[in-house]
C-alpha cells in the first residue's frame, strides 16, 4: 500500500508539470453504482505555486480544492505539504444523458453519446443575485465560435453602479467576457468561456457556466446543437453500492443571500428522501456521518460502521500490495 501511495505521489507530482488534461474521463460504472474515480495527492513544490494554478492543471475548480484541502492557502500553498486531488466522485442523481451541470458542486458532467464515457468538467456559475439555473431541463440551442456579448439592462446598471460603462455589444475576440467559444441553452443563458485567467469553482458570472478556454472549445467540438442540458443543485449526493458500501459525498450549499455569502457561519444542510433513504440506517457510523456534514470536503466518503464495512472486506477483500 505505501508503495503503491508513493508511486501515485510521482506520478501526479510529475504530471502538473508535463501536459494539461482536456476533461478527465470516467469509465461509467453500472447502472446500480455511481461512484467514479479515485482520489489522487500531489507533493507541492517549491516556489510561487498558487492553488488555482495547481487545480488548473488537475481539471478541477478553486472551490473543489479548498473543499478538499481546508486551511490551505489558495494564494501559495505550503512547499512540501501534500494536497487530496479530489477525483472520486458520485454522480448527480440524474439521467446519464447528455450535459448534467451540479451548480453546488461546480462541476459539468458530459455523458459522451455512443460511449461508456462522462467527461468532467470544472465551472464557474452565477453570483449571488444572478444565480445560474437549478432545476431545468433544456437542450444545446445553437453554438457560435467568437461570440459577442450583449449586456442586460441589469448589468448595465451593476457595471454602472462600479463606475464601468459597458457598449452595446462587446465585440468578439480574445477580451470578451465570453471567451470564444459558447453554447447556448436558452435566451438568457449559455456555456461559454472566459477571458479572465480565474474564476473557474467561483461564482463569479452574469449567471451563465463559464468554462477554462481549453474546456470550452473542448466541449464546443464534441457536444452537437440539441444535447440535452440538466441543471441541478446537489450540494449532497450519495450512492448505495452494489457491495453494499455506502458513500455521502457533502460540498458546502450556495448561499441564497449576500448575506449568507458574506457570513463565515455554515449553511444548513437539507438531507432529500433519497438522501435520508441511504442515512437511515443501523448500520450507519453517526461519528463519521457528523463529520462529514460538518467538514463538507466534498470527497466520497464511506459511511458504514466499522462492523460492516470488516465484514464487506472479508466477503470482498482487497490486496493491499
Amino acid at each position: 500500500m505505501i508503495k503503491s501511495f508513493c508511486a501515485r505521489l510521482i506520478v501526479v507530482s510529475t504530471m502538473l508539470f508535463s501536459v494539461q488534461v482536456v476533461a478527465v474521463e470516467y469509465a461509467l460504472p453500472a447502472k446500480d453504482s455511481r461512484l467514479i474515480g479515485e482520489n489522487q495527492y500531489y507533493v507541492v513544490p517549491e516556489g510561487k505555486l498558487t492553488l488555482e494554478a495547481i487545480a488548473d492543471q488537475f481539471q478541477l475548480g478553486l472551490s473543489n480544492m479548498l473543499e478538499a484541502n481546508p486551511g490551505v492557502d489558495p494564494y501559495l500553498p505550503k512547499p512540501g505539504s501534500t494536497l487530496v486531488i479530489p477525483h472520486q466522485l458520485i454522480l448527480p442523481d440524474a439521467p446519464r444523458k447528455g450535459i448534467v451541470i451540479n451548480s453546488a458542486e461546480m462541476r459539468l458532467y458530459h455523458y459522451k453519446k455512443g460511449t461508456n464515457i462522462v467527461e468532467v468538467l470544472p465551472i464557474g456559475i452565477g453570483q449571488v443575485g444572478r444565480d445560474t439555473p437549478e432545476n431545468w431541463v433544456t437542450q444545446v440551442y445553437r453554438k457560435r465560435a467568437n461570440p459577442t456579448w450583449t449586456p442586460t439592462k441589469r448589468t448595465r446598471e451593476i457595471y454602472a453602479a462600479r463606475g464601468e460603462t459597458l457598449p452595446d455589444v462587446w465585440p468578439a475576440g480574445p477580451d470578451n467576457p465570453m471567451g470564444l467559444f459558447a453554447l447556448y441553452v436558452g435566451n438568457l443563458f449559455a456555456i461559454h468561456g472566459t477571458n479572465a485567467s480565474f474564476g473557474i469553482g467561483l461564482r463569479v458570472s452574469q449567471g451563465c457556466v463559464r468554462l477554462r478556454e481549453n474546456d470550452i472549445e473542448h466541449l464546443f467540438n464534441t457536444v452537437p446543437v440539441g444535447t440535452r442540458v440538466q441543471f441541478v443543485n446537489q450540494p449532497i449526493k450519495a450512492t448505495i453500492e452494489p457491495d453494499g458500501n455506502r458513500y455521502l459525498e457533502v460540498h458546502q450549499p450556495l448561499s441564497e443571500t449576500q448575506e449568507q455569502f458574506d457570513s463565515s457561519e455554515p449553511l444548513p444542510l437539507t438531507l432529500d428522501k433519497k438522501i435520508t433513504a441511504v442515512v437511515a440506517n443501523a448500520d450507519t457510523d453517526s461519528f463519521v456521518l457528523k463529520r462529514l456534514l460538518e467538514q463538507r470536503t466534498g470527497i466520497p466518503t464511506r459511511i458504514n460502521s466499522m462492523q460492516q464495512a470488516k465484514n464487506q472486506d472479508m466477503v470482498n477483500p482487497v490486496d493491499s500490495e
